[in-house]
């Protein structure tokens, strides 16, 4: 028998999955951590800590699978949107931690970006648009504030490149990472933007030259690799690529009109075409399938079960103790229970997930999260639910600005992540968004992904229409037609309330 395993290396956690060549789930492990956040809206983390978590979860994956190592024939590693890179130096051990996806510090150098560069050339060139979220501009931030660390940086790496070169000694980007950096990344020929990084005055050497497909060997497995994982020497080792586009693989999108959900931390959804309009206000990148043609296009929010995160460890103290005592239940099982009852639209009250300022299609650095509409009369479960519906609006938003540039869309929505395991939320967002909601049974999400990947690279799977096998999708909810219309209403006033309240929203930030 022939295996493979997928490894991503998550926000808050790194999760390694051990399958068989047939599709069949044989071990599973993770390992969690925390990011960093030394001040508000900053969000790092330093690499090592990813790396260890590989380490170890592959380690534990290989034992608790029993079997041979020599059957395990590629590894497949992907990861967060590491922003602003790693720097490294010659050797390429990490200078100074890696400014993630959600980190929001950038903002004097999008102001200079907006400044200085043609942004219809920007637009054409890279498919993106101008953010503190993009990793050109927080490049540009620790240009501008770690002069020191920028002249000793070698490159300028994603996270699963920096994991990837010290599994097997080979330096390489894959072409869905290089693309979400924006900025820098000419999303029609697929390489680095010479033009671009010279206007934004980033040394071209910065960026690594070995650009590949995320089903591409980097190399194979260091001896000393080897000895950490329990895995052979000279096991491949696939570039993989950024998680959203993964757990979106692993859903089954390898054609357009297909489209998913991840809701983990932060939100994502997204679906593949053949061309891109960065004035729609979505992301833009080679997909981590048949790349060289198709563009994995998204947006999503921040703070969606990081939102929920927020919630209940400031709010739901009595609910965590509550599922301590009871035992195998999960605190946000109770914290459902009540918000269940709660009716749809929580009496009148609108949540704005906005806790790290917002991604698309907003694109405002400085927006906050807040309540409106609140009354004595609500609850803690009115306000619980309104974070659930809070965060689908802020799907439905992305939705609808992404439709102006999709070819087609599925009549069905696939949602993965964290936001999976609760059915009321499934069923809020397919009321919200009008699509039936399909998951996947399996709890595997990117991971999933990388294993297609590496087996497609070893020649254990033939084409990517495999993963139509492997993963396993099942119908979670159907709009309610009343509930939609309801909706329909509040949504219209979620999209107004953020336009009266941004002017606000930025007098605060300036505190």
């Amino acid at each position: 028998m022939a295996y493979v395993i997928g490894v991503d290396i998550g926000t808050q956690s790194t999760k390694a999955l051990l399958m068989s060549a047939a599709g069949d789930i044989i071990a599973q492990a993770s390992a969690a951590y925390q990011v960093e956040q030394p001040k508000p809206l900053w969000a790092q983390q330093w690499p090592e800590v990813w790396l260890d978590a590989v380490y170890k979860t592959l380690s534990q994956v290989v034992s608790q699978a029993g079997v041979a190592a020599e059957e395990i024939k590629a590894v497949c590693v992907s990861s967060l949107y590491g922003g602003s890179g790693i720097p490294v130096n010659a050797d390429i051990k990490a200078l100074h931690p890696c400014l993630i996806w959600m980190d929001r510090r950038a903002n004097d150098e999008v102001d200079w970006v907006r400044e200085h560069v043609d942004l219809q050339t920007l637009f054409d060139i890279t498919g993106n648009g101008v953010d503190s979220y993009y990793g050109y501009t927080k490049m540009l931030w620790l240009k501008r504030h770690l002069p020191e660390i920028w002249r000793q940086t070698k490159y300028l790496i994603p996270p699963n490149s920096y994991v990837n070169y010290h599994l097997t000694g080979a330096l390489a980007v894959d072409h869905s990472s290089a693309g979400n950096i924006g900025g820098v990344y000419d999303i029609r020929q697929r390489c680095w933007s010479r033009d671009m990084l010279e206007t934004l005055g980033i040394d071209a050497s910065l960026m690594p030259e070995r650009l590949v497909e995320s089903g591409d060997i980097v190399g194979g497995l260091t001896t000393e690799a080897a000895d950490l994982t329990g895995l052979l020497p000279g096991t491949p080792v696939v570039a993989g690529g950024v998680d959203a586009a993964m757990a979106t693989l692993a859903a089954g999108v390898i054609e357009p009109g297909n489209h998913v959900a991840m809701i983990g931390t932060s939100m994502c959804w997204g679906y593949i075409n053949k061309s891109t309009d960065a004035r729609n206000g979505l992301i833009s990148m080679p997909y981590v399938h048949n790349g060289q043609q198709d563009i994995y296009i998204f947006g999503g929010a921040i703070t969606a079960g990081a939102s929920i995160s927020w919630f209940r460890d400031q709010f739901c103290a009595e609910d965590k103790q509550a599922a301590q005592l009871l035992g195998n239940v999960d605190v946000h099982e109770l914290m459902e229970l009540q918000a269940a009852k709660t009716p749809a639209g929580a009496d009148g009250l609108i949540f704005l997930p906005y806790l790290m300022g917002e991604r698309s299609p907003v694109w405002d650095a400085k927006a906050s999260g807040a309540y409106v509409g609140l009354t004595l009369s609500h609850t803690k479960s009115h306000l619980y639910r309104a974070v659930l519906e809070g965060v689908s609006f802020a799907l439905r938003h992305n939705m609808e600005c992404g439709a102006k540039g999709a070819a087609s869309l599925d009549p069905e929505l696939i949602v993965v992540g964290g936001a999976a395991h609760s059915d009321l939320w499934m069923q809020i967002i397919a009321d919200i968004t009008g699509y039936p909601i399909l998951t996947i049974e399996q709890e595997v999400e990117a991971p999933l992904g990388g294993a297609l990947l590496a087996a497609m690279a070893c020649g254990l799977v033939a084409d990517v229409s495999e993963i139509r096998r492997w993963c396993k999708l099942r119908r979670r909810a159907t709009p309610d037609e009343a509930r939609k219309q309801h909706y329909d209403r509040l949504f219209a006033q979620y999209c107004g309330i953020y336009q009266s309240l941004k002017p606000h929203m930025h007098a605060l930030s300036d505190r």
